[in-house]
């Protein structure tokens, strides 16, 4: 009898399921309810009406489709650029015979311990004192493009390394070993037996480098003294506080576009990876 109470009240409490309700609430008022009134002042008018005439304003406006395409530039490159620079960094972390201890791993990911946006007022005093001395101009200002894509490469360049780190350790070394002593050189080792099996990391840097250089708009403003505008910045332009009231209707509609390229992103890269693991199978069975 005993057994049976005590059954049916650890089935009315739930104690793994009541350890879920403060993420619950937290994904509700800071997640859920901010996307619910994005997607409301997206099709509404000032008044409350529906309406597509904020997605009009946006799509006819040819600033808004430069602003999107100078975004796009700048990811692009900025992905690039960390992925060129953190790969062979991360192969560097992960291997024994040059980092014996973690201190290197440390000293590359320190900076993420210390606020971006210190962070980036010290790297445009350094770049341009830099190039002041070499140029003799500021960068910033002559080329705000340039020095947004350096400011978000320092910014996220660990973003890319830990990713590719993390996946370098999982490598089986014995087939790295196997191919050399088939005769393979050094180049045919690395391209087709080391990139095949960090592909995961290579486009989980990849994310997350791009999808944070998409948003950003802090970076953006103090590179380019606020010259260059990203569809980050666009957004807090329209959401900032000179801002209307039929200015945030608008800023919802940039902001739903960023979400919609974020979400087309993450749909590749799930479709990417599934490939890598079909074809990573085929090749096992193939063995």
């Amino acid at each position: 009898m005993n057994n049976q109470v005590v059954y049916k009240v650890r089935k009315r409490f739930n104690f793994r399921g009541s350890l879920c309700m403060p993420f619950g609430v937290f994904m509700a008022l800071f997640v859920v309810f901010p996307l619910f009134l994005v997607l409301y002042f997206a099709f509404t008018t000032v008044e409350g009406n529906l309406t597509f005439d904020n997605w009009t304003t946006v799509f006819a406006d040819g600033q808004n489709w430069k602003v999107i395409g100078t975004t796009f530039i700048i990811a692009g490159i900025t992905t690039v650029i960390c992925l060129l620079i953190a790969y062979p960094i991360a192969y560097l972390l992960a291997n024994k015979k040059y980092n014996k201890n973690v201190i290197l791993v440390y000293i590359f990911l320190l900076p993420m311990w210390i606020n971006f946006v210190i962070r980036t007022i010290g790297l445009k005093a350094l770049v341009n004192g830099l190039t002041s001395a070499v140029l003799g101009y500021d960068i910033t200002a002559t080329h705000p493009i340039i020095a947004i894509i350096i400011g978000m490469v320092y910014d996220y360049l660990p973003f890319a390394i830990l990713p590719l780190y993390n996946q370098m350790l999982k490598m089986d070394k014995n087939q790295i070993e196997a191919a050399a002593d088939l005769g393979a050189n050094p180049f045919q080792v690395f391209v087709k037996t080391i990139i095949p099996m960090t592909i995961p990391g290579i486009i989980s840097a990849c994310m997350m480098t791009f999808m944070p250089t998409m948003s950003s708009f802090v970076i953006a403003n103090k590179m380019s003294e606020n010259t260059t505008q990203i569809i980050g910045s666009l957004i807090q332009f329209w959401f900032g506080d000179s801002a209307s009231d039929a200015s945030k209707h608008v800023g919802s509609v940039l902001s739903l576009i960023m979400l919609m390229i974020i979400g087309l992103s993450l749909i590749a890269e799930k479709a990417i990876n599934k490939k890598n693991e079909e074809t990573l199978q085929r090749k096992v069975g193939v063995w």
